[in-house]
């Protein structure tokens, strides 16, 4: 079965925004964004040889993975001029990335990010990354930039940990916010420390984990060498791609439909009640870049 393509919805920055439902103020640059009905674009880039035969990164394919994402989303040819769209050289940045032992953000990703935005003119002393500890690093509760990215699992509280809840962080009770399945999730976002800070989201989909059971679920063979970058400035349509990659994946594992249970319905409330960016596939444009075999959306 071939699947319906994913479409997109822009983010603008500025006060003219706050009239138009469903917007989000993200903090890109608002020349970057349109006040259309275009749909959400995301950028889904996959290349083969970004991993060796033992999961290990190679820093140059991710790097080149990167780029080809920015300056497509962008749509500037040269990635450091694609990045001073997103990045200003006065920015604090924090790189929110994830530290789950079986699974992190790779360092080689981590490393490309900075590189770029120092590239931007930003300081080094003025970029953090990290995962916890937040609200006592300067460098995040003084951000004026925040980048987000971490990779996709399937999750026992939430039904899949992905890019709206690497935000969890940024509160001091992350576990006040599991009732209903982590339904709210997209609150997180009005919170001030985030608010109108990120620029961009990297959803990593190297070897998603697709199943699993228990609150620290991991197991190996419920990984594959799916080998993407899923990137976009809209991180519920970044999640709503991811998530439907990784449901087609669990119907071709099983061979039936097998939905992922607690049901992930953070990413649509992020849309339907919070308002905070696009989750309906019908209104988000996958941009796929790199190999196809095997790409399930």
């Amino acid at each position: 079965m071939k699947p319906k393509s994913i479409n997109r919805r822009d983010f603008i920055k500025g006060t003219a925004s706050a009239a138009i439902a469903g917007a989000v103020y993200m903090g890109t640059p608002a020349n970057l964004f349109s006040m259309g009905k275009e749909k959400t674009k995301v950028i889904l880039v996959r290349d083969r040889d970004v991993l060796d035969d033992l999961n290990k990164v190679n820093a140059g394919v991710i790097s080149d993975m990167m780029d080809k994402a920015v300056t497509t989303l962008v749509g500037i040819d040269d990635p450091v001029a694609a990045w001073k769209k997103i990045i200003t050289p006065d920015d604090v940045v924090g790189i929110k990335s994830n530290v789950w032992n079986y699974l992190p953000t790779p360092p080689e990703l981590e490393q490309y990010l900075k590189k770029r935005v120092m590239d931007c003119g930003v300081d080094e002393k003025k970029i953090g990354i990290r995962d916890r500890g937040l609200l006592r690093d300067p460098l995040f509760t003084g951000s004026t930039a925040l980048i987000n990215t971490r990779p996709m699992r399937t999750h026992d509280w939430s039904g899949v940990g992905s890019l709206l809840k690497n935000y969890i962080m940024f509160v001091n009770d992350p576990w006040s916010w599991h009732d209903d399945t982590c339904a709210d999730l997209a609150k997180l976002w009005e919170l001030p420390v985030v608010k109108g800070k990120t620029r961009l989201n990297i959803l990593v989909m190297l070897t998603p984990l697709f199943h699993g059971s228990g609150p620290h679920h991991f197991n190996p063979k419920y990984t594959w060498k799916y080998n993407g970058l899923i990137v976009g400035f809209d991180p519920v349509a970044c999640d709503a791609a991811g998530l439907r990659i990784l449901q087609m994946k669990r119907n071709e594992y099983f061979g039936e439909e097998s939905p992922v249970n607690p049901p992930p319905h953070h990413i649509a409330y992020a849309e339907t009640r919070h308002r905070l960016g696009v989750a309906d596939p019908n209104k988000i444009e996958v941009i796929r870049i790199g190999y196809q075999e095997g790409i399930l959306i």
